[in-house]
């Protein structure tokens, strides 16, 4: 069920956006006397699902869920109609069009998705507000993973700044590093501050970390846990301590003699145990039990917890009025972070190329349960990818006509249609080989 609210948000998600898109293109083609033959959610080859034709433009849905297009009258696009372009240019043909016009009819779907996106974050904020953590919330300091420990942090450090801007959000703190690339950090400990230096290798393994688990990688610093304040909520379908008399809602007092008195010291304390027979003492309802417990060579108990210990997260809510700059404050950030995203795809010793996503990626990053808020907020930042990936100057996308325009603008001369052609046949085979890339390493990632 989780993975099937997936599929539907993530198609409910990319229809919208491709819709806005193309809308975008045709909403400037119109204005400026293009004629648009076609106007397609999804692509349509050798049959559409549906389709109606209105004046001089055919709407419809394809039965091929990978984007969407508007087919643009003389002009060279992904429907390599060449025909066209063999009789002599009309007046309502985009290659009769000024050059700054063009430009725009091709900006438009990348013009639209910024715009959506800045609308969506106003609409969520004025709705929903902003529910965040501040790190100084974390009262019990962090825990982290060896990744972290092998720079010198230890659990129950408080993390207080990166390169001394305070942290405000404590989600934040892993993607700050993975797009700022912060050379220190300042840390609480025992009520002393200390500064931990930042190795430069960092980046690489969060980035490699995150695309292990599904570009989630924000728990590799997480708020600890008093042990006291958990208990057991579910099993495994194999379960040591099920097998041993544990049951649901009991509480962990000792693991042998030992009281930890955070749950990852508990978590220590049966690693350390792995093979072995131990002792849990658990509090059922008013009755405390000793219970033996075999474990397994990978110490797991095989049980989930619950933790009663609310963290203090912070709600703002925003008027209508406040909601706008922010909302454009958020989509500001939102584009400024994602292009930090694509910068590292192109740095070397990063090798973030090998962690990029395909389709299970991107829809794995919707929640498995149905949430509005969620889905809005994804919505809007796939809103902003989709409109820098399409400007990047590749042929065949949005910016690889830009690019060309923007060529015939300082130079005075159009490209050849023949160079046009085997650049836009050349952007496809290379996009398509993206995708293909994409999606194996996902198949790979899933296989692992």
């Amino acid at each position: 069920m989780d993975i099937l609210t997936k599929i539907l948000q993530l198609v409910l998600s990319l229809s919208i956006l491709v819709v806005f898109h193309e809308f975008g293109h045709f909403l400037f083609a119109k204005l400026f006397k293009t004629r648009v033959e076609k106007f397609y959610l999804f692509f349509n080859p050798f049959f559409s699902l549906f389709k109606f034709k209105k004046g001089e433009t055919e709407y419809g849905i394809g039965w091929l869920p990978l984007g969407g297009y508007v087919k643009i009258a003389g002009m060279i696009d992904e429907s390599m109609d060449t025909e066209q372009m063999k009789n002599p240019p009309q007046d309502w043909e985009f290659r009769s069009k000024p050059a700054w016009q063009r430009l725009l009819i091709m900006l438009g779907g990348v013009l639209v998705n910024v715009i959506l996106a800045f609308l969506i974050f106003i609409m969520v904020l004025q709705v929903w507000g902003e529910t965040y953590l501040p790190a100084g919330n974390v009262k019990h300091g962090v825990v982290s993973e060896l990744v972290f420990k092998n720079m010198g942090l230890r659990n129950g450090d408080k993390i207080i700044s990166l390169d001394g801007k305070k942290i405000d959000d404590f989600f934040d703190i892993v993607p700050d590093i993975l797009l700022n690339n912060p050379r220190y950090m300042e840390i609480e400990r025992e009520g002393e501050l200390i500064i931990l230096p930042i190795p430069e290798s960092l980046v690489a393994e969060l980035v490699h970390i995150s695309s292990e688990r599904n570009f989630r990688a924000a728990s590799l610093v997480a708020p600890r846990w008093l042990m006291d304040s958990v208990y057991i909520n579910g099993f495994a379908d194999y379960s040591a301590a099920y097998d041993a008399g544990v049951r649901a809602h009991d509480r962990i007092l000792k693991i042998n003699e030992v009281t930890p008195r955070f749950y990852d010291e508990f978590i220590s304390e049966l690693d350390a145990a792995k093979g072995k027979q131990i002792e849990l003492t658990v509090l059922r309802l008013q009755d405390t039990l000793k219970i033996p417990v075999q474990l397994g060579s990978d110490g797991k108990l095989g049980v989930s917890f619950v933790n009663m210990e609310q963290l203090e997260y912070v709600t703002r809510n925003y008027s209508f009025s406040e909601a706008i700059p922010a909302g454009i404050k958020k989509g500001v950030g939102t584009l400024s972070s994602y292009l930090k995203q694509l910068k590292l795809l192109f740095t070397p010793q990063v090798k973030a190329y090998k962690s990029v996503g395909g389709m299970i990626s991107i829809g794995n990053i919707f929640p498995g349960v149905w949430n509005w808020q969620a889905f809005w907020e994804l919505t809007a930042f796939l809103s902003i990818m989709l409109a820098v990936v399409n400007v990047l100057p590749v042929p065949a996308l949005d910016g690889g006509h830009v690019l060309f325009l923007l060529y015939e603008v300082i130079t005075g001369r159009k490209p050849g249609m023949k160079f046009l052609e085997y650049a836009q046949i050349t952007g496809m085979l290379f996009l398509l080989a993206l995708f293909i890339l994409a999606n194996v390493n996902d198949v790979l990632r899933f296989w692992n």
